[in-house]
């Protein structure tokens, strides 16, 4: 039995992760990490330790002396921010004597900032939208005229770190795309794109020096609260859906090889579907796993155990199938505050009654 340390403990990303490893085999000992304490009230690891956020100069002090008391078997890291603050450090982590399951820290510098992103899915031939970087007025005005749709709108989103949509908007509006720039003081950070459609889909892999271990499809059916955020998104899933694509899958792989030669670790491709119906790689959420990983876990395929028992053990799945192992139609139904439930389609309608 071995102790893992996860970070951002108590917030759903993480919890999805330490509930996954609870409910593996080995009765592993999770110790929880986080920078928020009434996230931390709410984990289910056995411990909560309180560690300052990763982008001010009391972290890397604080994890390693974390790291120094606690020794930890290995240590995972579930948000875009301290995963990159986390990788500059990787070798005086390793030092400690915890293991880490990462990828290089250049294809994590490329995932995080999503205009490099765009460049590499590019340069490598994949159908992505257009992007501009937004450095100044006539660079947005350059935007509305080049990447505007049929109404004139385009797609305006913060390239730096962070999850869950971050400055994103859709508008056909010069002036109010001006004043939103303004207002997260984006100027030579927002990225304009030319409009996807809302039909989204992600395809969570992990890899070991090259070598795709397993990957699994998932649909969205929606964002919580989407209809309480100006761009629709969330970052939050309403509905996620097992599914099984082979161009999903074949763009998926063509989107991380754009960005790692040799790819190793967590790597969640986000795509959304362009007017002809072709899925375009909008970002890689890069060595984490998705908000909704519990929904595979539920289902039969826990990733997250999968994932260390790689990192601790040296120890890979038997999977009869490494791609898309699960049945499509599965339903992950999620609300706030509420237990989410797997379900099937039907399993829905038979509950539900229509007047």
């Amino acid at each position: 039995m071995s102790k893992i340390l996860i970070a951002g403990a108590g917030g759903t990303p993480s919890e999805g992760v330490i509930k996954s490893i609870l409910r593996g085999s080995r009765q592993e000992t999770v110790i929880g990490m986080g920078s928020e304490p009434t996230d931390l009230v709410l984990t289910a690891a056995s411990k909560k330790i309180y560690v300052p956020y990763a982008n001010t100069p009391e972290y890397k002090t604080r994890l390693l002396r974390i790291l120094e008391t606690e020794k930890p078997d290995f240590v995972h890291f579930q948000n875009d921010l301290e995963i990159f603050h986390a990788s500059l450090i990787r070798d005086e982590i390793l030092a400690t004597g915890t293991k880490m399951f990462m990828p290089e820290h250049e294809v994590i510098d490329t995932c995080v900032h999503k205009y490099k992103s765009y460049l590499s899915f590019k340069a490598a031939g994949v159908t992505v939208p257009k992007n501009m970087m937004i450095h100044d007025e006539d660079d947005l005005r350059v935007a509305f005229a080049e990447l505007g749709d049929e109404d004139g709108k385009i797609w305006l989103r913060a390239s730096s770190i962070g999850g869950g949509g971050k400055g994103a908007i859709p508008t056909a509006d010069y002036s109010l795309a001006k004043a939103w720039i303004n207002h997260y003081q984006g100027w030579g950070d927002f990225v304009a794109a030319s409009m996807l459609t809302p039909n989204t889909v992600t395809w969570l892999s992990i890899w070991y020096e090259g070598e795709l271990i397993v990957a699994q499809t998932r649909a969205r059916q929606g964002w919580t609260h989407g209809n309480r955020s100006i761009s629709g998104v969330t970052g939050v899933t309403k509905v996620g859906v097992t599914s099984s694509n082979e161009e999903v899958t074949r763009i998926a792989i063509e989107s991380i090889k754009a960005v790692s030669a040799k790819p190793h670790g967590i790597f969640g491709v986000d795509m959304a579907y362009d007017q002809n119906g072709v899925p375009n790689p909008t970002e890689i959420n890069i060595s984490r796993f998705f908000t909704t990983v519990l929904f595979f876990t539920e289902a039969g395929l826990n990733m997250p155990e999968i994932f260390t028992n790689i990192a601790l053990y040296g120890e890979f799945p038997q999977l009869e199938n490494k791609i898309n192992p699960l049945p499509n139609e599965l339903h992950w139904v999620r609300g706030m505050d509420v237990a989410p439930r797997l379900m099937t389609e039907s399993a829905i309608s038979q509950e539900i009654l229509f007047s």
